[in-house]
């Protein structure tokens, strides 16, 4: 199957397409624990509002050499890929008839780790990036709500999903991961991007 195939999610304003299940159980436990063992994980503090916070997740950043990437005052550069983010990559960019040069790993190890609202409108990305999410482990909504309409979509993300983000989205929507008070084992989650050298 290619991205192609799926339902866009969204009547209007971008373009969103969720696979379920595209690793199945077993396939995604693998890679989950080795991901989780592997993955060079720090914590990192950005630039928001005019202060420096910790950002409450750990996160990775991984790619060829040329795509570094700045946001919130901070200059990523990527680690060499693993062979198991290649892997994904490899299977990634076969369903989105796309090329990613990176990926950018976030940790969330329980409830109480979040990503606060934003869209991955940087520059470096284009003007209408392509953005393949990957997650592993337990699961964990994803909210997008409408700049303009204030409309809200609520996305379960399960182990060994997929959600791809594309055309208008990151000018049209924004999205968060919010904190939960249920009781969360830890997710990973693997956005993979396109960084313009």
């Amino acid at each position: 199957m290619q991205l192609a195939a799926l339902a866009n999610l969204l009547a209007s304003d971008g373009e969103l397409y969720y696979w379920p299940r595209f690793y199945r159980a077993e396939k995604a436990d693998a890679y989950f624990d080795r991901l989780y063992r592997e993955l060079a994980w720090r914590r990192e503090r950005l630039f928001i509002y005019g202060r420096w916070v910790n950002v409450p997740r750990l996160m990775a950043w991984y790619g060829d050499p040329s795509a570094r990437y700045r946001y919130s005052g901070v200059d990523h550069r990527p680690l060499p890929w693993t062979a198991d983010l290649q892997t994904l990559r490899g299977d990634v960019e076969t369903i989105c008839n796309a090329a990613f040069n990176s990926v950018l790993a976030n940790l969330y190890r329980d409830g109480r780790d979040s990503m606060g609202c934003h869209a991955d409108n940087e520059k470096e990305l284009g003007q209408n990036p392509l953005i393949a999410s990957l997650s592993f482990g337990d699961s964990r909504v994803l909210r997008f709500k409408h700049l303009e309409t204030g409309q809200k979509l609520d996305l379960e993300l399960n182990h060994g999903d997929l959600l791809v983000m594309a055309g208008e989205l990151q000018h049209r929507w924004r999205h968060e991961l919010p904190k939960t008070r249920k009781p969360k084992q830890p997710r990973i989650n693997l956005t993979f991007r396109h960084i313009a050298a």
